[in-house]
């Protein structure tokens, strides 16, 4: 008890000393950062906590214990018992934690070394849970929101500077090709699921030119994972206990072909553009398929839930108190926290193979590369 009290801390007063490292005053007004910033875009595997200001479902928020348990001691937002992939990928580029763009707190200093627009349930096409998560259509107006004030508080030149040294993270997808089996899909049920994959690739698309077009340069992204195989989908036949959900799989391995394709064109065309994409499906599918290798004794069944390898969202009671739910004794034996999120552990894991890994892994360039990177 009293080492994982140092540790939070330690890490405590490291988040502090990174927040004062990394301002600088400038005029006497304006405060920029001397790292490149990170701005985080996509759904639940980095959503740090936008949808806590939000009107949206329980099952989209997870600002109830046992969330957050294992570094922050309290919820925080964040689909975990701790931090999140772009938590580590900051710490990693001596940035302070990024926090969520809604946390009314923020301030413009905030903006100038990155935030959030992550949200859970969120897809790349505008009916994927609509009206229930900030789509990403909805999280490049927030950006926007965010230029608007950095102008305002540091001019033109100082912000482009922020826009061009800035890395842009991205996951989003997953949801868009699960919404389809919960929920009615116009777009699903009117088109060919090669042309349903292109919607969601073509939507992700012009926000990246978008972004682009703002004067970003910099750009990661992880391909979608075989979250058919989390504990959540390993459950939806109850004929089948441990199956896969196989109808969503076709959908899944059909944009990871085709985004890399996308991306090189991209770089073809557009000058300065560089990034990084992360192999987020092969690394998912190894921890499933061989936990013991990287750490974990149980790589299909969560930590948190109830029923059949807890794999009922009930975490936290967020489905109320009469149903309940099971936690498990020791966090970092498990691969899943929750029904269909990963623990601090693998996401841990997962960043740093984002950060450093090689190009068979993570390519053509690395996160740390391109936070290296310096534009003349």
């Amino acid at each position: 008890m009293e080492s994982s009290r140092l540790v939070s801390i330690i890490f405590f007063v490291y988040i502090v000393i990174l927040s004062i490292g990394s301002i600088n005053c400038k005029d006497n007004n304006n405060l920029i950062t001397n790292q490149a910033a990170l701005f985080v875009f996509g759904d639940s595997l980095f959503d740090a906590g936008n949808n806590n200001y939000i009107d949206t479902v329980s099952s989209f928020r997870s600002n109830m214990w046992p969330y957050g348990q294992t570094t922050f001691k309290v919820p925080t937002g964040r689909l975990s018992d701790g931090r999140l992939i772009p938590d580590f990928i900051a710490e990693n580029a001596w940035l302070p934690l990024i926090p969520p763009n809604l946390q009314p707190s923020n301030g413009n200093n905030q903006f100038t070394y990155g935030v959030s627009f992550a949200s859970a349930g969120a897809g790349a096409l505008v009916e994927s849970f609509g009206g229930m998560a900030i789509n990403l259509g909805k999280q490049l107006n927030n950006f926007k929101d965010v230029e608007k004030r950095l102008r305002s508080e540091l001019g033109d030149a100082d912000t482009k500077r922020v826009f061009s040294r800035a890395v842009y993270l991205f996951h989003i997808g997953v949801n868009d090709y699960f919404y389809p089996f919960s929920a009615n899909s116009s777009t699903f049920q009117s088109n060919s699921k090669e042309k349903f994959v292109d919607f969601v690739i073509g939507n992700t698309t012009s926000v990246i030119k978008t972004l682009y077009k703002m004067g970003g340069r910099k750009f990661g992204f992880l391909n979608v994972g075989p979250y058919e195989c989390a504990p959540s989908s390993l459950i939806r036949d109850r004929t089948k206990i441990g199956s896969c959900f196989k109808p969503v799989t076709e959908l899944i391995d059909m944009h990871n072909k085709k985004f890399p394709d996308v991306l090189r064109r991209l770089q073809r065309e557009l000058s300065g553009f560089r990034y990084a994409l992360h192999d987020y499906h092969s690394s998912l599918s190894e921890r499933i398929n061989n936990p013991s290798k990287y750490g974990f004794k149980e790589g299909k069944r969560a930590c948190c839930g109830s029923g059949p390898l807890r794999g009922i969202n009930t975490c936290g009671n967020r489905r109320g108190p009469s149903q309940g739910y099971e936690l498990c004794e020791n966090v970092t034996d498990y691969l899943f926290f929750d029904s269909s999120h990963l623990t601090e552990k693998a996401h841990r894991q997962i960043a740093e193979l984002i950060w450093g890994g090689s190009p068979n892994v993570t390519g053509p360039y690395n996160l740390k590369a391109l936070f290296e990177f310096r534009l003349t």
